[in-house]
């Protein structure tokens, strides 16, 4: 039985060789887009899940608000949390502190006579691998961290620096001032970790080490809690020790908090701002699971539209079967066996377009995607699962229908108009294009938005701005020295340097001003700069003047009680405050001990992601450290800057590898996650028309088939072409406005909700929806079109000959 299923089966594909390969395709390609997209949100939902004592971990992130001013959430504590809750707290088993000394930027890193960049260089205290267990090559994991200058690295930088040789005693130096010796070499972590590094050095190298301060936050703290702790107890007692000992009762508008966040949740659905990692957002996981689903459903749809049009082509091969004796049930199993083949074909094809697409989707995504992400034997049983759901999905139907035909009135023609299905069909052609429109409308929505954020006025100009690393930090005077011989090169415009990235300012600070009540405080973020930073980044200011050199004098006095700071607020700042523009020149305020005056007002500007509202700021002249340099060059001079950039940085730095960036690529950065829905939406809306095309394309083709008779009688009674080409074009019309008409409200609902995400957005406008349609219908038409003329343009004659 099963040798006749399979030749009458293979039979039925070759005498309709164009359908059975648009079938097959579109579910390739339906569930290869299905599996490239699971595996990237296995991954994303895979984070940190590999960690042995993942429930049991928390973060500790820091939340702070003084008076009115916006509360700040970061992911950085105090150097004290650490030690001071493990004694406190007897739910707290362990706990270690890290402590990224590259930041946002690079460390060089010196071996003998090779010199490198590295992004990934962490402190940690030697508590770190008894939170997390790391699999070690070399070295021994319960010492490896237990000595000053000592340094563990992973396996990928251990080749890097010494190719077969043996890391273990070898020593490197680590931003020209640490001596270390590696102690371990552990296996790479996976790409779903959100802790990273190469270098992993031990945290009682650092001064740091020997205080426990809370003044002040630079350390990511994690906890290893004993199990069955309840996170919420234990939140509680923390609560009650930071009201006992942080917060001060007189000062009830100032308040801090240190709040405890499941490990296992932090990459998906923490709102704490920090730069140790890149976080993912658990609404683009929803999105995208709705993308695949669909996806697979739209797939799903065009077979079974293809093979109900097909029926009514099949209806007497049913009527002569049943007469030869055939049972319903036996034709069932047979019509539902093909689709199986179909499906199983379509699997094993769709499963090389997924192996095709991982190199692209991991470039698009940043991560290294494959079917390794998969738990054990879970591809082989989703593969089982997809076979079986999508034979049910797309073959019961119309083997049902196939095999209910009566064999009389099918053999007299009477039951033709019933197998064509064309009431299903228009449902399903309705649903295919409604999720093609929402894919169409979100992907205009999300590229507008994208656009605007790339457009929109920052209030700085990043362009034509290189940056350079300082992550070892600069003296005053050899700053000076190199902006001199820099600014002598016609290429370069101006030179400045900062603490923070200027799209990216990350310091929290406390400000009180004289006028005020006592007690008065507002939280404010800093940036301490060089002079010429306000010019250099295009800034304009609304009142006062500029940083001079008295400034800079004032503010780099030896003695700290004679130093007299300057300060340009932003607006946001000044409003903050209580004055105006004008009226804060020369008020008199103090930022963490640092006293001076308001020197100028600076018109406000993005200083952080476009997701938030724009804060108070205060820009200062403060020459203690600066990690970054600011170069602006000329526009049409970029490659000769460049070069004359990298031989004063080799002659200044020669124990530094010249690397640079572009200003405008951090800022980028920063949206990189949209970006990356926005062309994945962009990528998958075009699979799903095209796999709706081909549905659409195969439909007009048994259409026209169908109708061939008729229109050879119109044409004989006088239709021209374009009247038949409009006769049969209008129904697919209609069904597309329809389907416009679902898709608007739900991708407007959808869409909207998304943009909610930024402070500053778009308002969705009417034209997109009219645009949207406009693209679907002529994508349609423009498939109708072919079949349609085809047919109109077919010999009247050859129609009508009987048959």
């Amino acid at each position: 039985m099963l040798k006749n299923y399979l030749k009458i089966t293979f039979r039925s594909l070759w005498k309709y060789k164009a359908n059975s390969i648009i079938s097959i395709t579109g579910l390739s390609i339906g569930i290869g887009c299905f599996l490239l997209l699971a595996t990237y949100i296995l991954h994303e939902l895979q984070y940190d899940q590999f960690q042995t004592n993942a429930k049991d971990i928390v973060r500790v992130n820091l939340f702070y608000q003084s008076g009115d001013s916006e509360p700040v959430y970061v992911a950085i504590t105090p150097t004290g949390v650490a030690p001071v809750f493990s004694r406190e707290f007897a739910e707290v088993k362990n706990a270690v502190r890290l402590y990224p000394l590259s930041g946002s930027g690079v460390v060089p890193v010196q071996y003998e006579d090779k010199l490198f960049n590295e992004k990934k260089v962490v402190f940690a205290d030697s508590s770190f691998f008894k939170i997390f267990p790391q699999t070690f090559i070399e070295g021994n994991i319960s010492t490896a961290l237990s000595q000053p200058n000592s340094v563990v690295i992973d396996e990928t930088t251990a080749k890097k620096y010494f190719g077969n040789e043996s890391a273990i005693g070898k020593s490197v130096k680590i931003a020209e001032k640490y001596t270390m010796q590696i102690t371990g070499v552990v296996t790479d972590l996976p790409s779903y970790s959100h802790i990273k590094f190469n270098f992993l050095a031990s945290y009682s190298t650092l001064p740091r080490s020997k205080t426990e301060v809370f003044e002040s936050a630079n350390d990511y703290t994690y906890l290893l809690l004993k199990p069955n702790t309840d996170i919420r107890t234990l939140q509680s007692k923390v609560d009650g020790f930071v009201n006992k000992n942080l917060n001060n009762p007189q000062d009830p508008s100032s308040k801090v908090r240190l709040e405890l966040e499941a490990f296992n949740r932090i990459h998906l659905y923490s709102k704490a701002s920090a730069s140790m990692e890149a976080s993912g957002n658990y609404k683009y996981i929803y999105i995208l699971s709705g993308v695949a689903i669909l996806i697979l459903v739209i797939a799903c749809i065009n077979f079974i539209n293809l093979v109900t049009a097909r029926s009514a082509v099949r209806a007497r091969e049913v009527g002569v079967r049943k007469v030869m004796g055939a049972a319903r049930f036996q034709l069932f199993r047979q019509y539902l066996f093909e689709c199986g083949i179909i499906t199983i074909s379509s699997i094993f094809v769709g499963l090389i377009i997924s192996f095709l697409g991982f190199p692209a989707l991991s470039n698009l995504t940043g991560s290294i995607l494959n079917f390794s992400v998969w738990p054990a034997y879970s591809v082989g049983l989703v593969l089982f699962l997809l076979a079986v759901l999508v034979t049910l999905l797309s073959g019961v139907y119309p083997a049902a229908v196939l095999s209910g035909f009566e064999p009389i009135k099918v053999l007299q023609g009477k039951v033709l108009s019933k197998a064509n299905g064309s009431g299903l069909r228009s449902f399903l052609v309705v649903s295919q294009f409604t999720v093609s429109l929402l894919f169409i409308i979100g992907t205009i929505i999300a590229n507008q938005q994208l656009s605007y954020i790339q457009n929109k006025n920052l209030g700085i100009n990043p362009s034509q701005i290189i940056v350079l690393d300082l992550s070892t930090g600069i003296s005053s005077a050899k700053l000076a020295s190199i902006k001199n011989e820099l600014l002598n090169n016609s290429s370069i415009e101006s030179v400045t340097a900062s603490y923070d990235s200027p799209v990216s300012v990350g310091g929290g600070y406390n400000i009180t001003a004289k006028d005020k009540p006592p007690g008065f405080n507002m939280n404010i973020t800093a940036i301490p700069v060089e002079k010429d930073f306000v010019p250099t980044m295009g800034m304009k200011l609304v009142a006062g003047e500029n940083f001079n050199e008295t400034d800079i004098l004032q503010a780099t006095k030896d003695s700290a009680e004679l130093r007299k700071f300057a300060f340009i607020l932003n607006e946001s700042a000044a409003k903050a405050l209580g004055w105006t523009a004008a009226n804060a020149i020369g008020k008199s305020v103090n930022m963490n001990g640092r006293e001076g005056e308001v020197k100028a007002v600076a018109k406000d500007f993005h200083f952080r992601s476009l997701h938030e509202k724009i804060g108070p700021i205060a820009i200062i002249p403060e020459y203690n450290y600066f990690g970054k340099m600011l170069v602006k060059i000329s526009g049409d001079k970029t490659s000769k800057a460049l070069d004359f950039l990298e031989a004063n940085w080799k002659t200044n730095f020669p124990m530094r590898p010249f690397e640079y960036h572009f200003l405008n690529e951090e800022f980028d950065e920063m949206y990189k996650a949209e970006s990356r829905v926005s062309s994945i939406l962009w990528l998958f809306s075009t699979i799903t028309i095209l796999i709706s095309c081909l549905g659409l394309f195969a439909l007009v083709a048994f259409i026209s088939q169908q109708r061939t008779k008729e229109i050879g009688i119109r044409k004989v009674l006088g239709a021209t072409a374009p009247s038949i080409v409009i006769l049969l074009s209008k129904d697919f019309i209609k069904l597309m406005l329809i389907a416009l008409v679902i898709a608007s409200p739900v991708a407007w609902y959808f869409m909207n909700q998304w943009l909610q995400d930024f402070a500053y957005r778009i308002e969705i406008n009417y034209w997109v929806f009219v645009l949207a349609g406009i693209i679907a219908i002529a994508i349609a038409l423009f498939t109708v079109s072919f079949q349609s003329i085809k047919a109109a343009l077919m010999n009247p004659v050859k129609s009508l000959k009987s048959e």
